[in-house]
């Protein structure tokens, strides 16, 4: 299964596992699952950091190399994804969310998403919902990922 993760979930993954339910850190942590992350989000990260934005204080430099060290893959956004955004429906979303859900559709990926518009949304869209206890850590390794205890 190819996953697309949106920013919010990859900060999760990377910062704060613990969010994520045992199911969700399962697949990331399973080698069969490709998991990949956009440039989309890094930048997301970029401009909400240099917008002094309170919920994004990581590092975009540390938020890819800690992603690119779990394993994941970096998506890189092409002119074809981005112009794609003109067929997508009228969401309330943002702007980065369009683009990952453009990129989504254009690579066959599904986009994983904390956002409550994927409850209703019909596409290639898993709403992500924070889980309610502390669950398995991901481990920073280059090779695999794998859980730890917290």
């Amino acid at each position: 299964m190819a996953i697309l993760l949106d920013t919010r979930v990859l900060l999760w993954a990377v910062y704060e596992p613990e969010r994520l339910s045992r199911g969700v850190c399962d697949t990331l942590e399973d080698p069969a699952s490709e998991v990949w992350f956009s440039a989309v989000s890094i930048y997301e990260i970029a401009l909400k950091q240099s917008l002094d934005t309170p919920d994004f204080t990581a590092s975009p430099y540390a938020v890819r190399a800690e992603a690119l060290s779990l394993g994941f893959r970096e998506l890189p956004l092409d002119g074809i994804q981005a112009a794609l955004v003109i067929t997508l429906p009228p969401l309330d979303v943002d702007p980065f969310e369009r683009l990952l859900l453009a990129q989504a559709q254009a690579t066959g990926h599904i986009l994983w998403t904390s956002d409550a518009w994927a409850e209703s949304y019909m596409g290639p869209v898993q709403p992500v919902r924070q889980a309610r206890s502390p669950r398995l850590r991901l481990a920073a390794t280059p090779t695999a990922r794998t859980a730890v205890r917290r």
